[in-house]
């Protein structure tokens, strides 16, 4: 009951990290697309690193079609919200990004032909409330925001939530070394014709610094969420992982408190709890009516 939730949790966890990391990488005066090759060049770099040391069966291709377009939807993710932080605050991209709760619960109706539960549909509600006081945009002026900042932060939602869902397509007879080394490579492959390859070969990547945020970025933007995305979705489901995915905004938040150091306010707070308890709701909800039906067997 809470294994594979937690895994997701901690997969989404990892994403908060990234939106600070590549603020921290544009400070230090990369652009977003440097930042962004880097993280796939050094994540599919990782991926190759687990494959030979964990691998002890002979490589599969079924299913890799899923993972490919796996990997795609990974990589337009990270560019599409890469290039959102180039027009709106990190607060903002995060909320925007944070879409994925309702779309990826949409899309999961859509598929499934069949309304969200009771408890999923409460769920999400609390964590809509607590989505603009957690990232600070009440009493914030958004009008000077430019609209492809918009367009950019809702595209990643899209992207993020079509990503669950082709994780939710579990990819039997495949060991997870071996579906992350082919994500990754599908990302890589993205950002190389999308973003700046050339900071591969051209000293920008070693010489200049870039490894540090990309070494990072890799870890906590492709291997840890990807290789535990894939164990973890297909168990959840892509309604519950697209909640529990939600606490996402408070890692974001509380991250760029500490490492950017970004003040939070008491209406912050209480988003974030806010967020917490919607994401809490299901699963206790869940084990109270299983320990209902267990006593209601037992007598």
């Amino acid at each position: 009951m809470y294994l594979y939730p937690l895994l997701v949790m901690i997969a989404a966890s990892s994403y908060g990290v990234v939106s600070t990391i590549i603020k921290l990488a544009m400070g230090s005066g990369f652009s977003v697309s440097e930042a962004v090759t880097s993280q796939f060049f050094f994540g599919f770099c990782i991926a190759v690193c687990i494959f030979v040391l964990k691998n002890r069966t002979k490589f599969s291709l079924n299913g890799v079609k899923t993972l490919l377009l796996a990997g795609v939807f990974t990589g337009l993710t990270n560019i599409t919200y890469g290039q959102s932080l180039n027009y709106l605050p990190a607060s903002l991209a995060v909320v925007l990004l944070f879409q994925f709760t309702w779309i990826g619960m949409l899309i999961s109706c859509i598929t499934k032909r069949q309304f969200p539960s009771r408890i999923e549909l409460i769920s999400l509600i609390i964590l809509v409330t607590g989505t603009i006081p957690a990232a600070g945009l009440i009493d914030v002026d958004l009008s000077q925001i430019p609209f492809q900042g918009w367009l950019w932060g809702l595209a990643a939602a899209l992207c993020y939530s079509l990503f669950l869902f082709i994780n939710d397509k579990a990819t039997t007879n495949m060991n997870t070394s071996n579906r992350l080394v082919i994500v990754s490579f599908s990302a890589f492959m993205m950002s190389a014709v999308f973003q700046s390859p050339e900071v591969i070969w051209n000293g920008t990547l070693f010489n200049e610094g870039l490894w540090i945020y990309g070494l990072a970025l890799g870890l906590f933007g492709m291997i840890i969420p990807v290789f535990l995305f894939t164990i973890a979705v297909p168990k959840v489901g892509l309604g519950m992982s697209s909640i529990l995915g939600a606490i996402e905004l408070p890692i974001a938040v509380m991250v760029s408190v500490i490492l950017l150091s970004e003040n939070v306010t008491t209406l912050q707070i209480v988003g974030i709890v806010t967020i917490i308890l919607g994401i809490s709701l299901p699963t206790m909800l869940n084990r109270n009516i299983m320990l209902v039906k267990n006593k209601v067997a037992q007598q």
